[in-house]
């Protein structure tokens, strides 16, 4: 028989099948849709790093490329391992198992395996470079919470504890500073609309109340710019308490009268303000209040940061194609070196001065504050020396990542004016459009509140947010101190959840040394003084009024609707702020509330807000913590 051919094939099967064998390992077979996936970025703790590491010098010798690390580039698969053994051979089945374990990347902090699609959808372009990405075996799957996004960071905002319970017996009397700021309710609903919940000292609680209107009864005359609206009811979380409510609401100039309004835009013009969500959305948001504007009212622009200069002279609001040209033209970009703008934009709103009217200048940015003078304690001194001299200041701020809310709110406070978080077209509409007369137009200054309670009647109080509003008692009748603005039609809430004596709901102990009893007459159950100054004066006037027995509500269906969406607002941010006393309300029970009190809704403000109360529960779900532990004055359970 004729050998040579079998033999001959013999010996060309000897020699291309062990390198067809390195081409299927090492080319073809390699999927080229997994090298592109990016694995997430991961960096092992120093000691895990330098433990794996000693592992592969200590046995690289004995393993076969199943289990060697492997590093993964540009569609190829590279031994670490100098010269592995040959490996063992391997049926179709072992092959693919071997092919999706090497492809799988490492996610987070955690070692575990997920799919090549789950790689696909976590993993940001160009997370890693090719020196980065590699593949590390764990024993454990990932848990699903782990791979949860979190919350973006660079927002700083002020840190501060809520307003803690305090005996009526050592502490009768209460004073803050109103706050018509609506900052912290735009930033909650963006972080939850995306799906993260705010960082707590984000949840200024009296910023989400203050940001809904209410239909309180207006003034009668600029003279008394406001009157007080007062309710006392059962509180929500906590039937052994009642919650004292208090509402004003500004004066609301006729529609005739038109107030001239000397207006400055100080713009940041930085870098970071490249983004649709800054300077665009700036951009528009004042082509909104540019339309608003009549031929009273002048504008300038000043920008800072990247182009620093004036861009604008004082123009007359009817040549309004001359000033959104202007703004059309602002572009992003460059360093925060900035020039003095905050100097040039009081400059040039001196220059336009109008009497009699509203002198402001409105700051705009994403959180770079560089306007020229570096100093924070100089900056408000030069805010509040201008102020004095009747120029006030607005604070709008856009986008997130580099939000400095702190600072906004102190110029904002140190200027006389508000701060507004802008962070959608439909909310430039509400702040712009909708309250410009709130924001432009000033109709009471310095506006403080104080409250004396009767200990007779009333053992224990706290007053529900304006932490940061907080007021010394002397500092009532002190014209010195600063305190909160009123604007036209502006209406301001203030919720005490407050104890009655003898309810059962008492969480402070009475002084083993002090009084034996209060006294008093139980026909008043607290004090209420208000000051505040008219806009061209420096001297405040005052107003009183007795809570009495008349305004107490036995059932909380018998209130309006506004005080029961107010009292469902103020749970929802005690709940998202994980307060120490009213955050045992269920998300559905708050929900129901805040439905109750919706009334007719024609801005759709209060069906949004319900929406967020679903967005919330989702993210922060209740834990079935026992009530009777966390209520706000110690709820019994029978």
């Amino acid at each position: 028989m004729d050998m040579r051919l079998p033999i001959g094939t013999a010996v060309i099967a000897l020699l291309v099948l062990p390198l067809g064998y390195q081409l299927y390992s090492t080319t073809s077979m390699t999927p080229t849709d997994v090298a592109v996936q990016q694995p997430v970025q991961f960096e092992p703790p120093a000691t895990e790093v330098a433990a794996s590491e000693e592992r592969a010098q200590s046995t690289v010798a004995n393993t076969t490329p199943a289990t060697v690390p492997k590093t993964v580039a540009a569609g190829r698969d590279q031994d670490l391992a100098a010269a592995p053994p040959e490996p063992a051979p391997m049926d179709d089945a072992m092959m693919d198992t071997e092919m999706a374990r090497e492809a799988a990347p490492v996610v987070g902090g955690n070692s575990g395996i997920v799919a090549p699609q789950q790689a696909q959808s976590m993993a940001p372009a160009g997370a890693l470079a090719e020196s980065e990405a590699f593949y590390m075996p764990s024993p454990a799957p990932v848990p699903s919470v782990m791979l949860q996004p979190t919350a973006p960071s660079g927002d700083t905002f002020t840190s501060f504890d809520e307003q803690r319970l305090k005996a009526v017996a050592d502490e009768p009397v209460s004073t803050f500073s109103i706050d018509v700021d609506t900052a912290s309710y735009s930033y909650v609903r963006r972080q939850l609309e995306d799906g993260y919940v705010p960082e707590p000292d984000a949840v200024r609680i009296e910023e989400l109340i203050n940001y809904f209107p209410y239909d309180y009864p207006a003034a009668q005359s600029a003279a008394v710019p406001f009157k007080p609206t007062m309710a006392v009811y059962p509180t929500p979380w906590n039937p052994k308490t009642q919650l004292l409510q208090i509402g004003i609401k500004g004066y609301v100039p006729d529609a005739g009268e038109d107030k001239p309004s000397n207006l400055v835009f100080l713009i940041d013009t930085s870098g970071s303000m490249d983004e649709p969500d800054k300077l665009p959305l700036l951009k528009r948001a004042f082509g909104l209040l540019v339309d608003q504007l009549s031929a009273n009212d002048t504008v300038s622009i000043v920008v800072y940061a990247g182009s620093a200069g004036v861009v604008l002279e004082p123009t007359m609001a009817t040549e309004k194609a001359r000033i959104l040209g202007a703004l059309d033209q602002l572009a992003a970009g460059g360093s925060t070196a900035g020039a003095a703008g905050i100097e040039l934009a009081y400059r040039l709103a001196e220059q336009a001065r109008v009497e009699g009217g509203t002198n402001r200048v409105i700051l705009a940015t994403d959180g770079d504050f560089n306007v020229g003078i570096d100093d924070p304690d100089d900056l408000e001194s030069f805010i509040e020396a201008k102020r004095d001299s009747g120029t006030t200041l607005s604070v709008l701020g856009f986008g997130r990542g580099n939000l400095d809310d702190a600072t906004m709110q102190a110029l904002a406070q140190h200027g006389n004016g508000n701060a507004s978080y802008i962070s959608s077209f439909r909310e430039a509409q509400k702040v712009l459009v909708e309250e410009i007369g709130g924001t432009l137009d000033m109709i009471a200054k310095d506006v403080k509140i104080q409250i004396e309670f009767n200990p007779a009647v009333i053992s224990e109080y706290r007053l529900i947010g304006y932490k940061t509003r907080a007021l010394n008692r002397e500092d009532f009748n002190n014209d010195a101190v600063d305190a909160g603005d009123i604007g036209a039609g502006h209406t301001v809430t203030a919720i005490y959840e407050i104890t009655p004596v003898g309810s059962g709901a008492e969480m402070i102990e009475p002084l083993r040394y002090g009084l034996e009893s209060a006294t008093g007459s139980g026909d008043e159950i607290a004090f209420l003084r208000m000051r505040y100054k008219l806009p061209e004066s420096d001297v405040s006037q005052l107003i009183e009024q007795k809570v009495t027995p008349d305004l107490v509500y036995g059932d909380i269906g018998e209130v309006s609707d506004d005080m029961r969406f107010a009292a469902a607002v103020a749970a929802f941010g005690q709940k998202l702020k994980g307060s120490n006393y009213g955050s045992a309300m269920g998300w559905d029970d708050i929900e129901a509330l805040a439905r109750s009190g919706k009334g007719s809704d024609e801005s759709g403000y209060r069906s949004e807000f319900i929406q967020l109360v679903d967005a919330a529960s989702l993210l922060k779900p209740d834990t079935g913590t026992d009530p009777c532990g966390v209520s706000a004055s110690g709820e019994g359970c029978e």
